[in-house]
């Protein structure tokens, strides 16, 4: 096959289109037919504009990257600046902005063709997206700054006030009676919005209502609760609910682990970017070990019949595919618990194989308590109380409890104390000490 030559820079002048958001470029350019060379002095040329726009908190213009170019000129940073430019020709040439840009595979890129109705949202699309935060919070961010528009109707979102928004906030707290967690989730898409999408400081906020929540006692089920609950279960299923209790993992970061990060012969589960975007080490339980080997090869099976379907590798974080473009196509970075369906990546339209979805488990473990017949409201967050808990019960020191669950501070541990079999000093009921008197 011939090598498509790229256009010269100085027959192409960068094409006027503004506000040009091109999410999966990389993923483009590595199919383009174009030498490896000319490829890696490209991608070096567009992730530097990008970072250029980031940094200096400008739109994906054309006009911005005629002043990147002047910008690396200046600085002598490319050894090959006509070859930049081509870069960013190519970049503005293949992204055909807004509903234009196209997949590989001829599908339209969901994640360009949806940028937003009005001009504080395409803000806000673009800020969020040159700033790689992850597709989930985009979505809630955006559904947040569209609550706060329906508050301040019939005014328009660009002439929103500190005032406006600690109004907001107070109505979350006094009428919506939302939890503490989800004003704090508001607040700082909101200030974000404000930040990035309107172009100024959220400013002072002191003086709105706080949502009030009291202490609350978590659920936890007894051991034999538990292995009722999983013999209720059956398949990876079983594995998956075994796995969230034996280590402590919350629901999502069960569901992202990758291969590489169940170690069988040390025992251990690397969490990867966790709550607070931390990494921690867990114990893998010695009863699971022989049948995650079962389970890894059922899945080497799945991961080679995605590959002969020329699938889409699976997602990676952007920063790790800009650094490693071909690592969702290898075997350590597929999902352990993959999705039976392959399906669209709403950022990039590619299909691809996803990890199951949270809500496909939560079903299968509410289904199981039902058939268990408990007397609780078991969800998978109970398996990780009830994991702390035991290891507190059978004398485990709260230290080590606080990192194998990756809490920040020790006080979020000391809550499952209140719910240990022999709380306090091991204390008795005065009626089992026959302290009633006739």
């Amino acid at each position: 096959m011939s090598e498509p030559n790229p256009p010269p820079a100085s027959d192409l002048p960068f094409p006027r289109v503004p506000d040009m958001i091109f999410v999966n470029w990389l993923e483009e350019l590595n199919l383009s037919g174009l030498s490896p060379g000319i490829r890696a002095v490209y991608a070096m040329a567009v992730r530097g504009y990008l970072e250029y726009c980031a940094h200096n908190g400008v739109s994906v213009t054309t006009a911005s990257a005629r002043a990147f170019m002047e910008d690396v000129g200046r600085r002598g940073l490319a050894e090959q600046p006509e070859q930049w430019k081509d870069g960013l020709n190519w970049y503005f040439a293949t992204g055909r902005p807004r509903s234009g840009a196209r997949s590989s595979q001829g599908v339209p890129t969901l994640g360009q063709a949806d940028t937003g109705s009005q001009p504080w949202e395409r803000r806000l699309i673009e800020r969020l997206r040159l700033q790689h935060y992850a597709w989930r919070t985009e979505k809630t961010y955006r559904e947040w700054a569209w609550r706060l528009a329906g508050f301040i109707e019939p005014r328009d979102l660009d002439a929103a006030t500190d005032e406006d928004l600690k109004g907001f906030l107070s109505e979350l707290a006094v009428k919506g009676r939302v939890a503490v967690a989800t004003q704090k989730q508001a607040l700082n898409a909101l200030v974000f919005l404000f930040r990035e999408g309107l172009g100024r400081e959220a400013g002072d906020l002191t003086g709105f209502q706080l949502s009030q929540r009291g202490a609350r006692i978590p659920t936890v089920l007894t051991r034999a609760e538990c292995q009722k609950l999983f013999d209720a279960m059956e398949g990876t299923p079983r594995l998956m609910a075994e796995l969230t209790y034996g280590s402590g993992l919350r629901l999502m970061e069960l569901l992202r682990l990758r291969v590489k990060d169940v170690d069988l012969n040390r025992r251990q589960v690397i969490v990867r970017e966790g709550k607070g975007d931390k990494d921690r080490v867990t114990v893998l339980a010695e009863s699971l070990v022989e049948r995650f080997r079962a389970h890894r090869d059922r899945l080497r099976t799945l991961h080679e019949g995605d590959r002969a379907a020329k699938l889409a590798g699976v997602w990676l974080p952007e920063s790790l595919e800009r650094k490693y473009p071909g690592a969702g196509q290898s075997w350590e970075w597929f999902w352990l618990f993959p999705s039976r369906q392959v399906s669209l990546d709403p950022q990039s339209g590619l299909e691809r194989r996803h990890h199951v979805v949270d809500a496909t488990f939560q079903l299968a473990i509410r289904e199981a308590s039902r058939q268990a017949h408990l007397n609780k409201r078991v969800t998978p967050h109970t398996l990780r109380h009830s994991f702390a808990t035991h290891l507190l019960e059978g004398g485990a020191d709260i230290r080590t409890v606080q990192d194998l669950l990756g809490h920040g501070d020790v006080s979020t541990t000391q809550i499952y104390t209140h719910v240990m079999n022999r709380p306090g000093m091991g204390i008795r009921s005065p009626l089992d000490a026959g302290a009633v008197e006739g």
